[in-house]
């Protein structure tokens, strides 16, 4: 059953609306490059990192972050590879296999295994080993327009993730002129229901579970403390 708190469930979406959000988000995305090299020949390959291993430590393990990337991440790739092979998802960028799948119960695997491919990588791009702090100018005065303050938005980035019941994902997101914070369940993404992703924090226990057991919220504030990556926002902010 899907959680209440749950921002952008599949029931709510028009699928009139998947080329409309999918346009709308695509063209921000796209500033940040990071899927242009996921696919080759039918198949989606895995993204190297953006850093080593162990630039996220301590607030993420080396240890965290191998299983997390090593297995996890590639663990839905490796899935959605078997999936879509022989079919004519083979052949589609992975945010068109995405907003073609979700809502519908017969593609259920697809969409969670292109879902989850696309959030870990965006993910990786939200994090840096030197972040935290003050976000750029310009994304500055679109948070304290839309928040109030920067401190604010950290808050309401905080509510979102401790307040996904289960596993998931806490958001930034840009809506119209509008920058707000959600959470999705399991692997759904805002941008199904038009809103683009600016930056996301993992909520699955395995993201964090190694390094801070049931400490849920204390991974978040040390993400958001010290390793957010608000020049990445910035660049799928404009």
């Amino acid at each position: 059953m899907p959680d209440s708190t749950d921002s952008t469930t599949p029931s709510m979406i028009d699928r009139r609306g998947f080329l409309f959000t999918a346009a709308g988000a695509t063209a921000s995305l796209a500033t940040s490059g990071i899927f242009n090299t996921v696919q080759a020949k039918g198949r989606f390959e895995l993204p190297p990192l953006p850093y080593k291993e162990s630039a996220l430590a301590p607030v993420i393990s080396a240890r965290t972050l191998s299983f997390h990337y090593g297995k996890h991440h590639r663990g839905y790739m490796n899935k959605l590879n078997k999936l879509i092979a022989g079919t004519p998802y083979a052949e589609m960028p992975l945010k068109e296999i995405i907003t073609s799948t979700a809502g519908q119960e017969d593609k259920n695997a697809i969409f969670n295994n292109a879902a989850q491919f696309w959030n870990h990588t965006f993910y990786w791009n939200s994090l840096t080993p030197k972040g935290g702090g003050e976000p750029p100018a310009t994304l500055k005065k679109r948070i304290v327009s839309s928040f109030g303050s920067i401190d604010a938005c950290k808050q309401a980035l905080k509510e979102a993730a401790t307040g996904q019941f289960g596993s998931g994902w806490a958001w930034l997101v840009r809506e119209g002129d509008t920058l707000k914070a959600v959470n999705t369940l399991n692997a759904r993404v805002p941008f199904t229901r038009g809103m683009t992703p600016l930056l996301t924090i993992d909520v699955w226990e395995h993201a964090y579970y190694l390094d801070y057991q049931n400490r849920r919220a204390a991974y978040v504030e040390a993400v958001l403390d010290k390793r957010i990556n608000w020049e990445f926002a910035a660049k799928n902010a404009d």
